[in-house]
């Protein structure tokens, strides 16, 4: 195993769901097919977006049951997370409130099926 190919991700509405991840978080669709839609970054190495129109309600995030801590199953990488909250904000995305920990944070939101995505400005090892 070398890496990420995709994350799958449920929704309710195919075409509303693509408009919005074009729309807000800059993604090119890559393939649309009629129940589900491949979305690309366009970077070299890094995941693509996978949608899946579903009438299953489930969503994606969990809780930590060691913290009650409710957490996203994918984040999302910027260098300026104030700057990206704010945009979010602006776009009437449903966002939580930024938590940092010395010079390192995060934040989550919503898409418009709820499932919870985060941002965060982490860099992993291996990933520049």
């Amino acid at each position: 195993m070398k890496r990420i190919s995709a994350v799958e991700i449920p929704v309710s509405n195919l075409e509303g769901s693509i408009n919005w991840y074009v729309k807000v978080l800059g993604l090119e669709v890559q393939y649309r097919g009629s129940n589900d839609a491949m979305l690309t970054f366009n970077e070299i190495g890094v995941p693509g977006i996978f949608l899946c129109q579903t009438k299953d309600i489930q969503r994606l995030q969990f809780v930590n049951t060691s913290n009650d801590i409710t957490h996203s199953v994918i984040d999302f990488y910027t260098a300026n997370l104030e700057e990206f909250r704010n945009y979010l904000i602006e776009q009437h995305v449903e966002v939580g409130k930024l938590n940092m920990n010395l010079d390192h944070g995060g934040f989550g939101f919503k898409d418009p099926d709820g499932n919870l995505l985060s941002a965060c400005n982490a860099i992993q090892r291996g990933q520049v």
